[in-house]
């Protein structure tokens, strides 16, 4: 007997149908920075004077974050000392959190500089925390091509910001 797993929000995004990500137009990180007051419905976890964090809304894998300049720059020549002090500290601190919270084995951290490097934001610099655990991958990516996330957004989104 086959169990079924059940993830109907993944639908719109493995179909690529941005009409239904619910996502504005634009750039979604400058419009996230503009409405502070929307933070819950954007899963904005962290605000600082320089700096957004949210959690990735299609994520790689669990506790999958997105750490980023409030500013619009595309490289990171661009970012002020200020800036680039900012989004640092920010993963630090956001790695520790999910280290504390969540236990993961190790991390994936990096950023995707323009569109050629996969960057699905290539206008606006943002890193990637993804946590990792011992044997997070199975046989779903290649029978299925299909990840697994097995915690929702909103479960996740309480966890970090109680």
């Amino acid at each position: 007997m086959t169990d079924s797993l059940w993830a109907p929000w993944r639908l719109s995004y493995v179909k690529h149908d941005d009409e239904n990500h619910n996502l504005p137009k634009g750039c979604f990180l400058c419009h996230y920075c503009d409405t502070p007051a929307e933070d819950a419905s954007h899963w904005v976890i962290d605000r600082g004077e320089l700096t957004l964090t949210v959690l990735n809304r299609f994520p790689y894998n669990n506790g999958h974050l997105l750490v980023a300049p409030l500013a619009h720059k595309a490289s990171l020549a661009e970012l002020t000392d200020d800036e680039a002090f900012a989004c640092t500290k920010q993963l630090q601190h956001w790695i520790s959190r999910l280290t504390d919270l969540m236990h993961p084995d190790g991390f994936n951290v990096g950023l995707n500089l323009g569109s050629a490097a996969g960057a699905g934001v290539p206008g606006h610099l943002h890193w990637h925390i993804v946590p990792r655990w011992n044997g997070d991958t199975n046989f779903m990516p290649v029978v299925g091509d299909v990840k697994v996330i097995p915690q929702s957004l909103q479960s996740l989104w309480d966890l970090l910001t109680g």
